[in-house]
């Protein structure tokens, strides 16, 4: 997403702005203002005056560019959905919500973690900015999602218990397979571990030695 960016010409700085800004359309806080010449008053205030000259470059707007790419994937699946984007302590929260929802989470979430990569990646193009944390999500389903596989943790574990042999669990992303770390991480009886590589990488589950 290009930025925007012109030079203007004032008698004086704040002159300048006010130009710049009417021709962007903006205001002050969504652009970096440069002086590239503070220009002179010239003899007696007029004989030989020189103007400013300031660069204007329209600062860029993540959260928009991230709400247009969202469109634009919704818009070739045919969903209609309202995006919602709220930023907290830089992580980016998008919910969407509509009545085709199924579509967007596809497969165990395999189409929303897919599409939540690439916004975050839309997001972080610019490496100036401090890193952002992108969280997509639709109907709950996250948290949905993290209390099954906390249940499947749990289920898991009692089988590994009960039968003394490890128990390898379906291939699943990092996010989903730190669930189930963090799930059983105190267990009394049983300890976790990957193994394979991504995206066949999986949580295997296997008895603590006595």
């Amino acid at each position: 997403m290009a930025m925007k960016v012109i030079e203007v010409s004032g008698k004086n700085i704040e002159e300048a702005k006010r130009i710049a800004l009417k021709q962007l359309e903006t205001t002050e806080d969504k652009v970096e203002i440069l002086v590239l010449d503070e220009g002179s008053k010239g003899i007696l205030g007029f004989i030989g005056t020189k103007p400013c000259k300031i660069k204007v470059t329209v600062k860029r707007d993540y959260i928009e560019d991230a709400k247009t790419f969202i469109r634009s994937i919704l818009d070739n699946m045919g969903v209609m959905a309202e995006i919602r984007i709220k930023e907290e302590n830089n992580v980016v929260n998008i919910n969407l919500t509509g009545p085709r929802m199924g579509i967007i989470i596809g497969y165990r979430g395999e189409t929303l973690d897919a599409i939540q990569y690439l916004v975050s990646l839309i997001i972080n193009n610019d490496h100036e900015t401090e890193y952002k944390r992108v969280v997509l999500d639709t109907e709950n389903y996250r948290s949905k999602r993290e209390e099954t596989l906390k249940r499947l943790a749990e289920k898991t574990a009692y089988k590994v218990r009960r039968n003394g042999r490890s128990f390898k669990l379906e291939p699943m992303n990092p996010y989903e397979r730190r669930i189930i770390h963090s799930t059983l991480q105190n267990d009394k009886y049983v300890y976790t571990y990957s193994e394979g590589e991504e995206p066949y990488r999986k949580v295997v589950v296997d008895l603590k030695k006595a």
